[in-house]
């Protein structure tokens, strides 16, 4: 995290401890409102059409189990789908007898478009998608599949989780009608932090699965209203302090500008990808014709989690990916454990080098 972005944390904090959460709370509102005017700035989106949540997952959830699915109603997704996304794909097949199809991957490996095209029809009931993976460095043409979606009126849920904070995102040019992201990867934020956006002509076809008098206040004895704006999603008690830091890990990443993140970020990326390219054994497993600011990779002879290990004693942090993270698409190209290393706009050339060199020391089984 940034300093400004620890500040705010810590400074919402320490006023809590002198005064106690509410009074923190309500010192504070006007500035902890404004962050959902910073989230809509950094996705091109209006700050009604956001909700606050406690990270990329929940935010997600939020949106899918929303989507009204019938039995028989196919969901398509593509090849690179996460994990927890794909678990939660299963549990609406089993329990409202939905169908999960994958669209096919085109020969660089992002999402065929033209077989997309050719697999809508009237029973289709969602499209979701992964726009970056979490490893292969793919970056699926979302814009794109935005178009065909809306062409066909089928609402569109877009996960931006790797995305945001490493490039430029504008939910009109992508054409989704909801988006899910984290404050804590690219974006700098801190941990438990998240957001949805729901396009708001969307919103009155949506209830929440689950509500709270917040979301959906209680006008009644026998009844509620739920709110107009995206917040209905959202529930009364938050992380506010965190939500601090959320709000100004996204005005550090707009005052630097995406554009220039976005070229800095994927620069030392391929930097990368050209530097691992020589080291004997080493292995490049990123696809697509568009690469991102994540970079996978095998070494011969190197035990991915043993490596990330070793690597940290030296203070050099890379992670691994396992197969069951992207287990379609893992399964499909035979990958084994990958290690994913994912530069940012503030490393340099240098610490590329460093992590070459530091890669190449250590002893193959």
């Amino acid at each position: 995290m940034p300093q400004p972005v620890v500040a705010a944390v810590t400074a919402h904090l320490n006023l809590e401890a002198n005064i106690g959460g509410y009074e923190a709370h309500a010192a504070k509102a006007l500035e902890l409102d404004e962050v959902y005017a910073s989230v809509a700035r950094i996705l091109g989106a209006a700050p009604d059409e956001i909700a606050l949540m406690e990270n990329a997952t929940v935010a997600w959830c939020h949106a899918f189990y929303a989507v009204p699915l019938k039995p028989g109603q196919r969901i398509l997704t593509c090849e690179a789908e996460y994990a927890a996304n794909y678990v939660a794909f299963l549990q609406r097949a089993k329990r409202d007898g939905a169908v999960i199809e994958i669209v096919p991957s085109d020969d660089a490996g992002a999402v065929d478009l033209d077989a997309l095209e050719r697999m809508v029809d009237g029973t289709v009931g969602l499209i979701a998608m992964t726009w970056i993976p979490t490893n292969g460095g793919l970056v699926n043409p979302a814009a794109e599949i935005g178009r065909i979606a809306k062409a066909h009126g089928i609402l569109y849920l877009l996960d931006a989780c790797q995305a945001i904070g490493q490039m430029p995102v504008n939910v009109d040019e992508l054409g989704c009608d909801f988006l899910s992201a984290t404050g804590r990867k690219f974006l700098r934020g801190p941990r438990g932090t998240g957001f949805l956006y729901l396009r708001k002509e969307r919103l009155a076809e949506l209830e929440p699965a689950m509500i709270d008098h917040f979301g959906a206040p209680w006008t009644a004895v026998n009844s509620y209203k739920l709110r107009d704006d995206a917040r209905r999603f959202e529930t009364w008690e938050n992380a506010y302090a965190l939500r601090a830091g959320l709000g100004a890990a996204v005005d550090y990443a707009l005052e630097i500008g995406l554009d220039d993140i976005q070229v800095r970020a994927w620069g030392l990326a391929d930097e990368l990808r050209g530097k691992l390219s020589e080291v004997p054994g080493a292995r490049i497993r990123d696809i697509g014709r568009e690469t991102c600011a994540i970079v996978s990779f095998t070494i011969d002879g190197l035990d991915p989690r043993e490596t990330v290990a070793a690597l940290r004693d030296q203070r050099i942090n890379i992670g691994a990916s396992s197969p069951d993270s992207t287990r379609l698409d893992s399964e499909a190209r035979g990958l084994p454990e990958l290690l994913r290393a994912a530069p940012h706009y503030y490393n340099t050339s240098e610490e590329l080098d460093r992590l070459i060199l530091a890669l190449a020391a250590l002893p193959r089984q």
